[in-house]
């Protein structure tokens, strides 16, 4: 790996151990809330109303799409108007970041994972989900040069892992520092497994490790929280 984005890392994951009056991945509760920092540039925006991306770079703008695509016998593209006609729940859940601090019952809305996935017919070799962010990062651990995170196909099928992609945060359009237009609520797992921006689910047969996980291997790409930190509902 370059030395230049070498450095770049070690900043980065300088920035993910600071504590959490300055979580990396953005908190939030009810009465207070956090500085975010992120990892992705600052290269592009949302637009909730309208469902358009707007590039920073040169002011151009287009429409959002959610792709679901790889090893599936028909892959979809859809708009963030057609990720809000689906049907629609509200859940509540806490969030539980690496460096061993949760917020408790943050309140999302957005479409269930399966019913995502239930949309296209996913073949039968295919074993994990690959999350692709929007937008470059600061650095490209082993290439990888925007943020990505991998989830086993049977956990996100399991209602009882609650995975969500989140439209929404206490009621209102995720916001841009929050992962607009949609994020993965990962419930069960630590916040890095969070991904911002999603554009694209990839469905394969091989597991590919997230940007994180590629960064440090100390950030495990299965990244399960311990069953202590864990409430009972």
């Amino acid at each position: 790996m370059a030395k230049f984005n070498t450095l770049k890392i070690k900043r980065l994951l300088k920035l993910a151990l600071l504590g959490p009056i300055t979580p990396l991945f953005g908190a939030w509760s009810s009465t207070r809330r956090f500085p975010t920092r992120t990892i992705e540039l600052d290269t592009f925006s949302f637009d909730s109303e309208t469902g358009l991306i707007t590039n920073k770079k040169n002011n151009t703008a287009e429409s959002y799409k959610l792709v679901i695509d790889g090893m599936v016998e028909a892959p979809i593209a859809l708009s963030y108007r057609e990720l809000r006609s689906l049907p629609q729940v509200t859940q509540t859940s806490d969030f539980h970041c690496v460096e061993g601090w949760t917020i408790p019952e943050v309140v999302w809305g957005g479409v269930k994972i399966a019913d995502l996935l239930n949309l296209v017919k996913i073949k039968d070799v295919a074993q994990y989900a690959i999350f692709h962010s929007l937008g470059q990062t600061g650095a490209a651990p082993h290439g990888q040069s925007w943020y990505i995170e991998s989830l086993k196909i049977s956990d996100l099928l399991d209602p009882k892992q609650e995975f969500l992609l989140a439209l929404d945060l206490d009621g209102k359009p995720l916001s841009h520092d929050r992962g607009a237009p949609a994020r993965l609520v990962t419930p069960h797992l630590l916040a890095y497994k969070s991904i911002k921006f999603v554009t694209r689910i990839e469905l394969s047969s091989r597991l590919q490790e997230g940007w994180w996980t590629l960064a440090n291997p100390i950030y495990d790409w299965q990244a399960k929280v311990s069953p202590g930190r864990l409430r009972k509902k």
